[in-house]
């Protein structure tokens, strides 16, 4: 089998795409004997077969082994593997990563294999493995070490659990330090051995919940060595280079991976154990500090003056490059340099100079981030082609995140801590460059970090001071008639924009800020300028400034008539500013949306139009039509929105297909339910029959929930506003508005439609209700609300269920008597319907959401309660939840052991969908009053301020565990286990009700009376009701 499948595996690399196929459905076939495996690691044990075949070759072996090696596959059938075969297959695996052959791809390779196997067998099947790899890494030749490297890489990371890392980790981090320090190994190699390292910090920070005091002493001992050697490291030199190469010298790679390894290390240690790295920051800030001083000249030659090859990792997944270093170097002296041992220095030397501009470190920090936040030539190149790229820098939206960035992260964090004193230093510094008439990149460098500045201090409702502004405007007046600098031009334009709104001043630069929209040569310069008229618009300084508001619309108007918006579509970023933009002139009146003379509108439609698959460009639009449909809510001002904008959004349905997946549609679909949210009452003369006919038809063929959604909602306000003009509407069929809208629902509650794509016929329905009323509905209301409550039973998606559960609730409150009256005549899969409904009521009550919905459906439980009806007290629903006896972790085999008989089923359940979690089973007049003793205490705020004091008391407790560090990551890393842990708990803590004064008068006038009238029996209850929910109702009735 070897022979062919050698064969098969060189014909997958065949260039010729039918031989290629038909090698690949070969390899298929070949995969189901079962000498298939280790017919493969054979193979690629061979040195006498090509290394492409022997790669191709453990390629196959570990997709096989990732899909069948356990045994266990939930969406594709497994191939079995014989144990026999598993423990062949084992040691010659290892032995392929382990021995001296001086093939880094094969060894790579087969590390990866051992991975995928170890994570199945490790260590029950394979206790050897980690044995054997410790006893190679102090012994073996490079090549070895390479491979054992890489298992134990995979190990820590994927591999070991925490028991076993806790009683391994001290042999494990031995034999890494001892090569890491080893300079008889390559740096390649040492680098390897750091990045093993790091990795155990996320088991140790794993391990530390439970064990805290050992896992720190441990890690205490350990960064006893480890400390001398990252000093050491970071104390290397590079080799000097030839100045007339621009390609990174061979004999830097090894030194920069094991440098950024140490560097990381480092980082990942701040977050782990902070509190050991903060005595050593001092030391570390200012070695990477001159380290970056002496890279700088080599940086600009290598990225700013050439175009040298960048962002590059081995074969191992190590970063290489130089521009790699830099990044992870700024970032470190951007997450130490609040660090109180940093910072006790540095304001020692600032207190000891009269101001921020004499102190040699500010300058120094200013000279250096401006000098690595010069634009590359590769950067340059990519925004002449796409100026898109550009705006995503300046709205930190780019996934690119480079050494300018970083620099503008740094300075961020600078102003966090000196305030007005950073901005004084930057100018200074920013001052020299323009006065000794420094290179173009490092004024606009300068001029960028001022730009990230000021804007974080507009996010914070900080001012920059106006003699500052002042001295910036004349800096910007200059760069702005740098006549070949375009860059640069275009950053003056931006600084204006943002200068502008503190000082004013700076107004007199947007008429020509606008004017250049059109007037400039370079797009990239015509692109900053759109941007910067957001800055000028946003200052205040022109409300309701009709003359500027329409210089803006004209001149983006012109801009966009020479493009092909085609071209466009993707340039999401340019979509957005210009959207923003767009959005800040119409809301210097937005009267202008139903103007004829200035276009506002017409853009924006159109801009949807051609970036309608973008949701940051939709939700702006969509944002910005509902604030000017809310503007007009008069009959005149309304009607002329309609005439402008219904021809756009009714053309917009007029396609052939309305199932396809058109984003077009959906926000169509949006905007219509703005239009009609907000619509003037009475509706205009011809509205629903302009809308109806094309909203029933998106509503009868399209299954996409973002379209049924908001038409489903689109059609409840049309009967909310004007219901006379749509049940005396008739379409081209002769079907009544009334039957349309019944078609609607009926479809909407249907089998076919998912419970999250329907989740609005709830409120469609209770609308046609209670606006056509029994007279107009006649027997259509039974079969209607016999349909809600068939969809009720199987319904899952809150939003759904509380939909459906309101159509009952809003005809309680006029009718309860008459809604337990019906449901006690229909039947649900052979139970009752009051059983069926009332359950699944009771269930999902406090979990709603919405004010006016939770206060409805607080106040129609009330009045189901107060009926007193026999029929609702023989109803049986789920009561509170029994908590378990035991805390032991509840594990899948104790969940299958806990679903057994209990001694008293008539008073405890286990939930169907939420076993093994146990019920009692209680009258549904008593669980009514529960949720609403529930809902008292929601409405009163209750469980908010208790969040919020369990938030205040976990603040207090992190302040008393303080670790020395004044602020909190800049980045989360998802590995930790600390991280996991508070995400969940942000997630729990989010769903929080908060206070309704209508809702609490409301239901304290209601226990109040039930208590003193003892309404439906309401003593017995009482005395039913947990020791925990008398007392709260004790809290709103002492002398109960």
């Amino acid at each position: 089998m070897e022979d062919q499948l050698v064969q098969v595996l060189a014909n997958t690399q065949l260039a010729a795409e039918g031989p290629r196929k038909q090698a690949e459905i070969d390899l298929k076939h070949a995969a189901t004997n079962p000498a298939f495996p280790l017919s493969l690691a054979n193979i690629a044990r061979h040195t006498s077969i090509s290394v492409d075949v022997r790669q191709a070759a453990l390629s196959s072996l570990r997709l096989f082994i990732e899909r069948n090696w356990s045994g266990e596959g939930d969406d594709f059938p497994v191939i079995p593997i014989a144990d026999s075969v598993k423990d062949q297959i084992r040691p010659l695996i290892l032995d392929l990563a382990l021995n001296s052959e001086d093939n880094k791809k094969i060894k790579t390779a087969a590390s990866y294999a051992v991975g995928k196997i170890a994570n199945v067998d490790f260590p029950e099947q394979w206790t050897s493995l980690l044995p054997t790899l410790l006893d190679v890494i102090p012994n073996g030749s490079d090549n070895q070490l390479h491979g054992a490297l890489i298992v134990l890489r995979d190990l820590v990371d994927e591999s070991l659990s925490d028991d076993q890392f806790f009683s391994m980790a001290r042999d494990i981090v031995k034999v890494v330090y001892d090569v890491a320090i080893n300079e008889n190994r390559k740096p390649a190699l040492r680098a390897l051995a750091v990045s093993v390292f790091r990795g155990c910090f996320d088991l140790m920070d794993t391990v530390k919940e439970e064990h805290p005091k050992e896992v720190q002493a441990f890690a205490e001992e350990a960064m006893k060595g480890w400390f001398p050697f990252f000093h050491q490291t970071m104390k290397l030199r590079l080799p000097e280079r030839d100045p007339q190469v621009t390609a990174q010298p061979a004999e830097w790679n090894g030194i920069i991976a094991l440098k950024l390894q140490v560097v990381k290390c480092l980082m990942k240690l701040k977050m782990v154990f902070s509190s050991l790295l903060l005595p050593e920051t001092p030391q570390f800030f200012q070695a990477i500090w001159e380290e970056l001083t002496i890279l700088e000249p080599s940086h600009e030659q290598m990225y700013i003056e050439n175009e040298a090859q960048g962002r590059l990792e081995d074969s191992d997944g190590l970063p290489y490059t130089l521009d790699f270093l830099v990044l992870e170097e700024l970032d470190f002296l951007n997450g130490c340099i609040r660090a109180p041992p940093v910072r006790k220095e540095l304001e020692a030397q600032l207190a000891a100079h009269s101001s921020a501009h004499e102190t040699p470190w500010v300058l120094d920090l200013m000279k250096l981030a401006s000098s690595y936040a010069r634009i590359t030539r590769e950067e340059e190149e990519l925004w002449d082609i796409d100026v898109s790229l550009y705006l995503a820098e300046e709205q930190s939206v780019s996934a690119n995140y480079t050494p300018r960035t970083a620099c503008g992260d740094l300075l961020i964090k600078l102003g966090e801590w000196l305030n007005q004193k950073a901005l004084e230093g930057l100018f200074a510094y920013t001052k020299s460059l323009f006065a000794e008439d420094a290179s173009w990149r490092k004024q606009e460098a300068a001029l960028f970090l001022l730009n990230m500045l000021v804007n974080d201090f507009l996010d914070c409702s900080r001012g920059v001071p106006q003699e500052v502004s002042q001295a910036y405007l004349e800096l910007v007046n200059y760069a702005i008639n740098r006549p070949v600098e375009p860059l640069l031009r275009g950053r003056g334009y931006l600084v204006a924009g943002i200068l502008a709104q503190f000082n004013g001043a700076a107004a007199a630069l947007m008429d020509r800020t606008i004017e250049a929209i059109t007037a400039e040569q370079s797009e990239l310069v015509q692109v900053a300028c759109i941007k910067a008229v957001g800055g000028f618009l946003q200052s205040g300084n022109v409300s309701g400034n009709q003359q500027i508001q329409a210089k803006v619309v004209n001149s983006i108007s012109q801009w966009m008539s020479t493009k092909d918006m085609t071209d466009l579509e993707e340039a999401d970023d340019l979509l957005v500013t210009i959207t923003e933009t767009l959005r800040a002139a119409i809301n210097i009146d937005k009267r202008v949306a139903v103007s004829n003379d200035i276009p506002a509108l017409d853009l924006l439609f159109l801009i949807a139009k051609h970036g309608s698959t973008n949701w940051q460009v939709t939700m702006l639009i969509c944002e910005e039509f509902e604030d000017i449909v809310r503007t007009m809510p008069d009959p005149v001002s309304y009607q002329a929105l309609c005439q402008k904008v219904l021809p756009s959004l009714t053309g917009a349905f007029n396609v052939a297909d309305v199932t396809s997946d058109d984003p077009l549609i959906t926000f169509a679909t949006e905007l219509m339910a703005s239009l009609t949210q907000y619509a003037s009452e009475p509706l205009p003369p011809g509205f629903v029959a302009a809308t109806l006919p094309k909203l029933s038809r998106l509503l009868m063929e399209s299954n996409d929930g973002d379209i049924l959604r908001p038409g489903a909602e689109s059609v409840k306000y049309l009967l909310a506003h004007d219901h006379e003009q749509v049940l005396n509407y008739h379409d081209e069929n002769g079907r009544s508005g009334l039957e349309v809208c019944l078609h609607i629902i009926d479809r909407l509650l249907g089998p076919t439609i998912e419970d999250n794509a329907a989740s609005e016929v709830g409120g469609l329905a209770a609308e046609l209700v209670e606006k056509a009323g029994h007279e107009r509905l006649g027997p259509f209301l039974p079969q209607l609300l016999q349909a809600v409550a068939n969809r009720l039973a199987t319904a899952e998606a809150a939003p759904f269920i509380q939909s459906l559960i309101l159509v009952f609730a809003r005809l309680s409150l006029v009718g309860a008597h008459d809604v337990v009256e019906f449901l006690s005549t229909i039947q649900i899969n052979g139970k009752s319907g009051l059983q069926v409904v009332l359950s699944k009521w009771l269930e999902n009550s406090v979990n709603f959401a919405g004010y006016d919905e939770i206060r409805q459906n607080v106040i129609a439980l009330s009045k189901l309660y107060s009926l007193n009806d026999p029929r609702v007290i023989q109803t049986l629903v789920l009561g509170d939840l029994i908590m378990p006896t035991s805390d032991r972790i509840m594990t899948r085999s104790r969940a299958k052991q806990s679903k057994h008989p209990v001694n008293n089923p008539q008073r405890i359940i286990a939930h169907p969908y939420l076993a093994p979690d146990r019920y009692t089973i209680i009258p549904a007049p008593l669980k009514i009053l529960k949720v609403l003793i529930e809902e008292l205490l929601s409405a009163a705020g209750a469980n908010n301020a208790a969040n919020l004091a369990a938030a205040a008391a976990a603040e207090f407790a992190d302040e008393n565990d303080d670790d020395g560090w004044e602020d909190d990551p800049d980045t989360i890393d998802l590995n930790l286990g600390s991280v996991k842990n508070d995400l969940m708990g942000f997630l729990e803590a989010s769903n929080m009700r908060h206070r309704d004064d209508e809702t609490q008068t409301y239901l304290t006038e209601f226990f109040l009376t039930a208590a003193r009238d003892n309404i439906a029996g309401f003593g017995e209850w009482y005395n039913q009701l947990t020791d925990e929910e008398k007392a709260k109702l004790h809290e709103i009735s002492p002398q109960q």
